[in-house]
């Protein structure tokens, strides 16, 4: 099998002859061919070149269009600005005046990053052969509002204003679907949704105002024709409840979170990844660590299950331990 068809295996409750390994790699990708993080974020083709680059050195099976968040905010009317070794600084268009009455529906195939972005799958799909899934990537929809409002602003609307964040998830949710589309159109097989501030709030703010919005980007991503890999940073064990009804086919999970327990709450279909710790378990372990730890992550998940670390891996990890990590596991 080769990497697409490993990984299809496993969503369609099939054999694949190992585990599929779906690392997140972005400045370790950019580092690995001689770049920088601002080349990667800026330019889809260093994008491209890099994560096929470390896929063909790694042997791992799904490339990605991950590179940070500011690709709608930019869309919205964000300033964005390209660090050399770090992740684009940009401005918070709602920061100052929360007023929606101005703020712009972005289109993805004319706004500059999102378009780089949805280029960025259409590579894929023309360099790549079919050998490898294909991650789209899209802002949840908390996480855009918070990129717009600015993050503290946003939780304190959560307390003092549900129904102005309730209107401002619907426009990053609407958002979201368009970029969604036009990235499964492009060649995207798979989207994540990255919604890292969804950790901070308790159960009933994230049942309430959040879910009800990803289920709405789950539904159309799945109508589309392509998978969701959900992936909300952090420890997410009070949600996991509230994010078994959502539907998603992959749900990355952070090294705070036990998978036992992330298992039992979502049932036997959702297939989990993760879930070392990036900076402890991957840059700073051992071959040998790395080896025993994926294998504890898999008994304690069981089946379905993906090799990841808990998030990205960490610029400077060395490449036996990332090696390591992709070594193939029989299917269990």
């Amino acid at each position: 099998m080769n990497g697409r068809e490993r990984y299809r295996a496993v969503l369609e409750g099939r054999r694949p002859d190992v585990v599929p390994r779906i690392p997140i790699l972005m400045q370790y990708a950019a580092e690995f061919i001689g770049s920088n993080y601002g080349e990667f974020a800026a330019d889809h083709r260093v994008l491209v070149k890099s994560n096929l680059a470390c896929a063909e050195a790694f042997d791992f099976d799904q490339v990605s269009c991950i590179s940070d968040p500011y690709r709608e905010t930019q869309g919205f009317g964000g300033v964005v600005e390209y660090q050399r070794d770090g992740v684009p600084h940009s401005t918070h268009p709602l920061a100052d005046d929360r007023s929606l009455d101005a703020l712009p529906r972005p289109d993805p195939l004319a706004a500059t990053r999102m378009r780089d972005r949805v280029d960025a799958c259409a590579a894929y799909r023309a360099q790549d052969g079919g050998r490898h899934s294909i991650l789209g990537w899209i802002e949840g929809p908390a996480a855009e509002a918070a990129d717009l409002r600015d993050v503290m602003n946003f939780l304190i609307d959560l307390m003092d204003d549900p129904a102005y964040c309730g209107d401002l998830m619907d426009r990053c949710a609407r958002t979201g679907i368009d970029f969604a589309r036009a990235q499964i159109d492009a060649g995207a097989d798979t989207i994540g949704i990255g919604d890292a501030v969804a950790s901070q709030v308790s159960p009933e703010t994230y049942e309430t105002l959040i879910l009800p919005r990803e289920k709405q980007l789950v539904d159309a991503v799945r109508a589309a024709g392509a998978r969701v890999r959900l992936h909300i940073c952090g420890d997410i064990t009070h949600l996991l409840g509230g994010i078994a009804s959502l539907g998603v086919d992959i749900l990355d999970v952070d090294h705070m979170v036990d998978l036992a327990v992330a298992r039992a709450a979502v049932g036997p279909h959702v297939t989990l990844a993760g879930n070392l710790d990036p900076a402890s378990a991957v840059l700073r372990g051992t071959p040998a660590s790395i080896r025993e730890g994926i294998r504890r992550c898999l008994d304690e998940a069981g089946a379905p299950f993906m090799a990841n670390a808990g998030c990205e891996i960490p610029s400077g990890t060395p490449a036996e331990n990332l090696r390591a990590l992709c070594e193939p596991i029989p299917w269990p």
